[in-house]
C-alpha cells in the first residue's frame, strides 16, 4: 500500500511528460532573412566552388604552409577550441538532469568508555564476581535516490539550449579558424609586398647615386649649374629615407606571422628573408547564390544557433511556473556487527509537489525576459545574414577595382620606363634638362610602387572574398571536440 501514493503520481505524470514548455523552434528560411535570389554586383554567380582549402589557389607552398599552421599554433584558435571542449562537458551536466542521482554512503563507529566502569554480580552460591564494561562498536550502510521528474520539459529545453550552444561553439570555433587564416595571409601578402617596395626603392637609389655623379660631373665641367647636383641629392636623399619606413613595415608582418603562429615575433625572420613575389590568385571565382552565404559562413550559423538557445530558454522558464514533482528512496542497513549488518534492512521511499504560489512575478518576468532574448537573437541573426552579404558585395567590388588599378599601373610602368631611358639618355647628351629627368624617374617610382601596391591590394580582395564566402573550413559538419585538430605545444623561439 506504501507504493500506491507514488504510483499514482507517476501515472498523472505520464501524459504531461511528453509535453515541453516554450514555443518549439524552427529555422527561419532565406525569404523570412530578407536575403535577395542575387548579388546586386556583377560578379560569376555560378555554383559556388570549393572553397576549403582557398590558400592553395595562389600557388605559394609558404604562405600554404603558415595559413594550415592556424589550426594547431595559433592561441586564438587553441583557446577556441578549449571553450568548446567546455560546452560539450555542459552539455553532459545537462543531459545528466534527465536522470536519477543515486548516492551511496557507509559509516563505522566504536565507542570506549574513558574511565572503566566495574559491575559486582553475586552468584547463587554466595560467589562474588566483578567486571569492567568495555566499548560497543556499530555499523551501517546506506543509499539514496531521487529523481525530479520533467513533467513540462523545463530540463529537457535545457539541453536543447546545451546543444545549441555545443553547435554555436563549434562553429565560433570555425569563426576564429578562418579569420586567423585571413590574418596569416594577408599578413604574408603585407610582407611580400614591402619586399616588393624594398626592391624597388634600392632600384631607385641606385639609379639616383648614378644621376648624382653625372650631375657632378657636368658642374665641374661648367655645362651646367649646381642646381642640378643639389637637385639630385634631394632626390636621393628621399628615396634613401623611405627605405627604413618599408623595413619597418615588413618587420611589423613578419613579426605579427611569428605571433599568429603560436611563435616568438622574430621566429620567421630568417624563413621569410628569401625575396619572393606577391601571390597572385585566380582572376576570378563563382561565389554561388546569396543562400549560399548562409550554408557556408560559420558566423552566420552561430547567430542562428544562438537564437536556438534563446528559444529553447524561452521553455526552461515557462516550465518553473508549473507545478514540480520530486521522488526519492532511501535503504538502510545497520548493526553491531560487521558480519550481520543485513541481518536488518529498512526501506523508505517518498514524493513530493511544490508549486509557487507567490513570487511577486518574478517567474512571469523571467519568461517575458527570456523572449526578449529570443527576440534579439532573432535580429542579431538577421543583421549576420546581411552583413555576410554585404562582405561579399563588397570583396567582389574590391577585387574588381583592384584589378583594374594593375591594368592601368601596368601601362603606366611601361610608359614610365620608357620616359625614364630616354630622359636619361638625353640628359647625359645634354640634351635634356636635369628637371625633366628628375620628373620622369619619379613617375617610374610612382609606376613601380602602384603596381605594387595594386597586386597586394588585389591578393588582399581575393583573400577577403574567399573569407566572406566562408572558406576555410567543412561546412558539411559541425565542428566537435573530437573531429577538430588538437593544439600544439606553444614554443616561444626557432622555425620548427
Amino acid at each position: 500500500m506504501m507504493y500506491r501514493p507514488i504510483l499514482i503520481l507517476s501515472l498523472a505524470a505520464l501524459p504531461l511528460a511528453g509535453c515541453a514548455a516554450g514555443p518549439d523552434y524552427s529555422p527561419s528560411t532565406a525569404s523570412q532573412l530578407g536575403v535577395p535570389p542575387a548579388y546586386s554586383v556583377a560578379a560569376d554567380q555560378q555554383a559556388q566552388a570549393d572553397l576549403q582549402r582557398w590558400w592553395t589557389a595562389f600557388d605559394d607552398p609558404m604562405l600554404s604552409g603558415l595559413v594550415e599552421q592556424a589550426a594547431t599554433r595559433n592561441l586564438d584558435v587553441a583557446q577556441a577550441v578549449a571553450r568548446l571542449r567546455q560546452a560539450r562537458e555542459a552539455l553532459v551536466v545537462s543531459r545528466a538532469s534527465l536522470l536519477p542521482s543515486v548516492s551511496a554512503g557507509g559509516s563505522a563507529s566504536r565507542s570506549e568508555p574513558i574511565r572503566g566502569a566495574t559491575t559486582t554480580t553475586t552468584l547463587p552460591d554466595g560467589t562474588v564476581t566483578s567486571f569492567t564494561q568495555g566499548g560497543s562498536s556499530s555499523f551501517s550502510l546506506g543509499a539514496d535516490a531521487s529523481y525530479q521528474l520533467d513533467l513540462f520539459g523545463g530540463v529537457r529545453r535545457g539541453v536543447e539550449a546545451s546543444q545549441a550552444q555545443l553547435e554555436a561553439s563549434g562553429y565560433s570555433y570555425a569563426s576564429v579558424l578562418i579569420s586567423t587564416q585571413g590574418e596569416i595571409a594577408r599578413n604574408y601578402i603585407l610582407a611580400r609586398a614591402a619586399q616588393a617596395q624594398l626592391a624597388s626603392a634600392r632600384e631607385s637609389l641606385t639609379i639616383q647615386d648614378d644621376n648624382l655623379e653625372i650631375a657632378g660631373f657636368r658642374v665641374q665641367a661648367g655645362l651646367v649649374s649646381s642646381l642640378d647636383q643639389e637637385q639630385a641629392r634631394a632626390n636621393r636623399a628621399q628615396t634613401a629615407a623611405s627605405i627604413p619606413s618599408i623595413e619597418a613595415s615588413y618587420n611589423s608582418a613578419v613579426s605579427r606571422l611569428g605571433v599568429l603562429t603560436g611563435r616568438a615575433p622574430g621566429a620567421l625572420k630568417a624563413e621569410m628573408e628569401a625575396v619572393r613575389p606577391i601571390p597572385q590568385g585566380p582572376e576570378s571565382i563563382a561565389i554561388g547564390i546569396p543562400a549560399d552565404t548562409l550554408r557556408q559562413r560559420p558566423d552566420i550559423r552561430v547567430a542562428e544557433r544562438n537564437l536556438a538557445t534563446a528559444v529553447a530558454q524561452i521553455g526552461v522558464s515557462e516550465a518553473q511556473l508549473y507545478p514540480q514533482l520530486s521522488l526519492g528512496g532511501s535503504i538502510d542497513a545497520g548493526s553491531g556487527a560487521i558480519s550481520s549488518i543485513f541481518d536488518a534492512i529498512t526501506g523508505r521511499i517518498f514524493a513530493s509537489l511544490a508549486q509557487t504560489i507567490f513570487d511577486a512575478g518574478r517567474g512571469r518576468a523571467q519568461v517575458r525576459s527570456a523572449q526578449a532574448a529570443a527576440e534579439g537573437a532573432l535580429y542579431a541573426y538577421k543583421q549576420a545574414v546581411l552583413t555576410g552579404i554585404e562582405d561579399v558585395e563588397n570583396a567582389v567590388v574590391a577585387l574588381r577595382t583592384a584589378q583594374a588599378r594593375e591594368r592601368e599601373f601596368l601601362v603606366a610602368l611601361d610608359a614610365a620606363n620608357n620616359s625614364a631611358i630616354l630622359s636619361r639618355s638625353s640628359y647625359r647628351a645634354g640634351l635634356a634638362d636635369f628637371l625633366t629627368l628628375s620628373q620622369s624617374e619619379a613617375s617610374l617610382i610612382s609606376a613601380r610602387n602602384g603596381i605594387n601596391q595594386a597586386r597586394a591590394d588585389k591578393a588582399s580582395a581575393l583573400i577577403q572574398l574567399y573569407l566572406a564566402l566562408g572558406g576555410g573550413w567543412d561546412a558539411s559538419a559541425v565542428p566537435t571536440p573530437e573531429g577538430v585538430p588538437a593544439p600544439a605545444p606553444v614554443t616561444t623561439t626557432g622555425n620548427d
